[in-house]
Parts: structure tokens; sequence; C-alpha cells
């Protein structure tokens, strides 16, 4: 039943096309007719239009359809908030338009007015969605500033600190669950951006047949819903996407960027190419290092070697924090608690390795 409606609307358009195309021809006076030959010339070209467009139905729908398709999905790559920003824009660009074109419509050169009022209102509503959009995080609604100083933009932010930043927390960082204590702690200021991409990357690691991945996924939605419950640690979901050609990393950092916030990670690739796009990051790992204690070559310490090195002669012990110990000549002490001196200190940015000879 649509679809014959939509053929008899477009059908009535098309005579209606055809009408006013012939009679246009025939103000002209380019062909001499009479009276009765004009309208039987204008009833036979509405006629003609009207049969074209009966015809050519199936193919309009199917490219209108196809467009509309095209259009919802480059609208759905962004945020609600640039399309409202952008709408505002448009209407402030086409009432500029409406104003400037005014004195042009009274030319009196045919069409000329006409084609010039065109072009301000093409220029000026796209003028006015870049500006809006471009300009957002500049402007305050309901009291909300939504400059790039790190405030979170949902609804009535918690924090009016313009020193904080939001931080955009990526698939391992939320897997890892290291992220819940430290905010606990408070060390961790700021709201949470969880983008709705990242939930989508956990939920199909949460349903993969891989049972390690499976659990990995599980755990971290279960580390998002504890980050939920908890009142001191503020939680946005983002829903900004960039389609689906982008990787998770990529869009993350394009987020990071927007928002001025930092990714956090603990992801040594990530924090790499971060640091190449200029993209400040904040690394679980980092920070975990960072808080180790402090050992310096000369001291001296008790510890039990659990296994042999890579090298010829080497023994492997571990401190309470993890950390691994390289002690020279510890191969054939296994087993044994022995007191070592430090020799030196490696520190990397995947953690710190300590090397000591036994006393």
């Amino acid at each position: 039943m649509l679809k014959k409606l939509i053929r008899v609307i477009l059908t009535f358009l098309g005579v209606m096309s055809g009408i006013f195309i012939v009679a246009s021809i025939v103000d002209l006076g380019i062909l001499e007719l009479g009276t009765w030959k004009q309208y039987m010339f204008i009833s036979v070209g509405g006629i003609i239009f009207g049969i074209i467009f009966f015809i050519l139905t199936p193919k309009i729908v199917a490219i209108s359809v196809k467009i509309a398709n095209s259009f919802e999905g480059e609208i759905l790559k962004f945020s609600t908030t640039d399309i409202i920003y952008g709408s505002a824009g448009l209407i402030i660009g086409c009432i500029i338009a409406f104003l400037i074109s005014q004195p042009f419509l009274n030319l009196t050169i045919p069409y000329l007015g006409a084609i010039i009022s065109a072009i301000l209102y093409l220029f000026l509503g796209y003028l006015g969605i870049k500006v809006a959009t471009r300009k957002k995080d500049d402007v305050f609604i309901s009291g909300i500033n939504l400059k790039k100083t790190g405030i979170k933009m949902k609804g009535l932010l918690k924090s009016s600190k313009t020193n904080i930043f939001p931080k955009v927390l990526d698939t391992s960082v939320i897997i890892d669950g290291r992220i819940t204590d430290i905010c606990k702690t408070g060390f961790l200021e700021g709201p949470l951006v969880i983008p709705e991409f990242v939930l989508q990357e956990l939920r199909h690691i949460a349903d993969s047949a891989d049972p390690l991945k499976r659990n990995r996924g599980r755990r971290g939605l279960d580390i998002l819903n504890m980050l939920q419950k908890e009142d001191e640690i503020e939680v946005v979901i983002e829903s900004r996407d960039y389609g689906h050609d982008l990787e998770v990393d990529v869009k993350l950092l394009k987020l990071a960027e927007e928002l001025g916030g930092k990714v956090l990670t603990n992801d040594f690739n990530l924090n790499k190419v971060a640091e190449f796009q200029g993209v400040k990051v904040l690394n679980i790992n980092e920070l975990a290092n960072s808080i180790k204690p402090v050992v310096l070559p000369g001291e001296e310490m008790s510890l039990t070697i659990v296994k042999d090195g890579k090298e010829s002669n080497q023994g492997l012990a571990y401190l309470d924090d993890g950390t691994m110990i390289v002690v020279e000549g510890g191969r054939k002490r296994i087993g044994d608690s022995v007191e070592v001196i430090v020799t030196s200190v490696l520190q990397t940015a995947a953690g710190r390795m300590i090397f000591a000879k036994i006393k």
C-alpha cells in the first residue's frame, strides 16, 4: 500500500513538473502556438513527465533509500552534542543569509538575485555548521563549561575545577582491574570516560569462543559495573564514534584529543603511538613502577632464588612487589635464601630489573 501511495505521489509530482516546465517554455515565446495548442502542448508535457516518473518510481525510491541510509550513517558518526550545535549553527547561518540576500532579490537582472541568494544560503549555512561544531567547547550551556579543560560534558558536573582532565579508558586498563583500586584511593581525579566502541569491544571479547578471552571480557564488564556503583567515581559513557573503518586505538586517541583529556591505559604500543601524536597518556604500569621501593647499587638484601636465569650461572629471585632480580652465580643456589648485593638497576617502560651478586 505504501509503495502504491508513493508511486501515485511521484506520478502527480511528475505531471505537475511537466506542466510547469512546458508552461515556462511556452511563456518564453519560442514557439508560436495558438491558445488551444498551448493548452494541448502543456497537457501533453504533463502526461509525458507523469509517465516517466511512474516508470522511474522504483529506481527513484531505491536511490532515495540509499542516500538516506548513507546520510544516516554519516550522522551516526557524530555525537548528539555535535548535531545540536551544528543545527543551531545552520539556523543562524540561514538567518544571516536571509538578511544579506534581501537587497540582491531586488536586482533588475533576471535570476541573478535568486542565484546569489542560493549561494549565500549554501555558504553561510555550511559556515554556520563548521563554526558551531569547531567552537562548541568555548560555549557555556546551562552553567556547563564545555571548554577543553577536561570537564565532563554530561548534565550538571560534580566538579568545576578547570585543571581536571577527563580520563579516557581503553580496553586493556578496564580488563586489568587495578583502575578501581586506584580510583578508590582518591589519587585519580576527574571523570572516567568510557567510549561506546570500547564497550562493544568488551562485549565481543566476552562473547568469544576462546575461554580465556571470554573470561577477560567478562572481567572487564564486571570492573565497569564496580566503577559505576562507586559514588566517589564519576563515570561517563561517551557515544561519539568515528566509523567502523578505524581501529579502537585510533578512535581512543582521536576522542581524547577532542575532549582535551588523557588516555588511561597499560598498553605499551598505544603509549608510544599517543606520544608520537601528542596525546597525553596515563600508563598504569608506569604508575606501578614508580611507587616501587627505590633500590640503589651497593644495597644488601636477603632473598630466595627460585629458578635459573637465561644466562649461564644466573639465578632469578623476586621481591614482594614482583620485581625480578637477576643474581650472578645464583644458579647453584636455587631454593636457598641468600644475602646479595645490588650491582645495578635497569628501569624500562615495561618494568624494573635489578642485577645483584651473592655477598
